[in-house]
């Protein structure tokens, strides 16, 4: 009987479920630890950049959490840059790098990025980018007289680009510069007629004097005397004739480890039959600014699997931005006269200006 009472005793008592712990709060746009995924990322994406311009972080579009462990994150963000005015070969910090501003025409850039964070340490796994100049319709309303940017294998663009050179080399006492690619060009018609141009150089194992001679035997400087540059150019054509030249060179920089000489930012080799006479690789004829166009997995991730990779981040940008919480979107609570409810999560604020 004993046994029994206690049997039934035993069933009345309350049962005590484990309550699993609630899930940690998601990042906003704006966090810390999400600028922090931002500035590896962006470093990443101007490192693989082989053309161009340096860019920055104008905002931060969403970013996604997916748990695989502990202290095991991935990471997928979704990120709108602006083009700065430092050319990609630029030894200047991304920090020092002015953006382009609104009327001169400025380059912006959608990227996905897949990280990882693994004890703290964050590495990319694979990007996804591409870039656009914003619309001519759109500068217009802003700035009515400016010029917009120009096609780059348009005639009066390579006449300035090719001028100008040629104007350096033929009073400089350093190496003969070759061209490498054209950076951006605009041309203004009123008051006047006037191109500028944008243009990386590379110094060659040739005096500009010896170039005279056979300039077809000067060639790049070898990887461990590599020096490169960049030039700006205005051709005026009227009312007056004037041509005004400057090129600055960054000296000798040792590439990382994992770059190549030949896969430099920048830097285009001429290929069996590919004309680049006039710096422009195939990709950038008749375009008027260089495409950030790059899709690239990390190989030395520690997700090596560039199917997974490519698998696991197309569905990052179908997914539809982070939605305000419903307690916010139907907070019917009174407050007090003046309160200003807090901020959706994301999109980021806006660091420059929105396109």
């Amino acid at each position: 009987m004993k046994a029994l009472v206690a049997l039934i005793l035993l069933v009345q008592l309350p049962i005590h479920k484990a309550v699993p712990a609630a899930p940690p709060a998601p990042l906003g746009c704006d966090d810390p630890e999400s600028e922090a995924a931002a500035e590896v990322a962006l470093n990443y994406i101007n490192g693989q950049s082989h053309h161009g311009y340096k860019f920055a972080l104008n905002r931060i579009e969403d970013i996604r959490v997916v748990p695989q462990g502990p202290n095991n994150d991935i990471i997928f963000l979704e990120l709108d840059l602006l083009e700065t005015t430092c050319p990609i070969l630029s030894p200047t910090p991304l920090a020092n790098c002015t953006v382009r501003s609104f009327a001169e025409h400025a380059v912006e850039g959608d990227c996905d990025v897949k990280l990882q964070k693994v004890d703290g340490i964050l590495s990319v796994l694979a990007s996804k980018c591409h870039s656009h100049a914003d619309s001519s319709e759109d500068i217009r309303k802003v700035c009515p007289d400016c010029p917009l940017l120009a096609r780059m294998n348009n005639t009066e663009v390579l006449e300035t680009v090719s001028a100008a050179l040629n104007d350096y080399n033929s009073k400089t006492t350093d190496s003969y510069l070759r061209l490498l690619e054209i950076g951006r060009a605009k041309i203004q018609y009123h008051p006047g007629h006037v191109i500028v141009t944008e243009f990386a150089v590379g110094a060659t194992n040739c005096s500009a004097q010896e170039a005279k001679a056979n300039v077809g035997a000067c060639q790049l400087l070898p990887e461990d005397q590599s020096n490169f540059g960049f030039c700006t150019a205005v051709m005026v054509k009227a009312p007056t004739k004037d041509l005004q030249v400057d090129c600055q060179l960054y000296g000798h920089q040792v590439p990382a480890p994992d770059i190549p000489l030949l896969s430099w930012p920048g830097v285009t080799y001429a290929h069996p039959g590919q004309d680049t006479s006039a710096g422009l690789a195939p990709s950038a004829v008749g375009i008027t600014n260089h495409n950030l166009g790059l899709f690239h997995n990390n190989p030395v991730a520690s997700e090596s699997s560039s199917s997974e990779i490519l698998r696991s981040m197309l569905p990052a940008k179908s997914v539809a931005k982070r939605a305000v919480p419903e307690a916010a979107q139907h907070d019917k609570v009174p407050r007090p006269v003046g309160f200003v409810p807090p901020p959706p999560p994301c999109p980021g604020r806006i660091r420059y200006f929105d396109i």
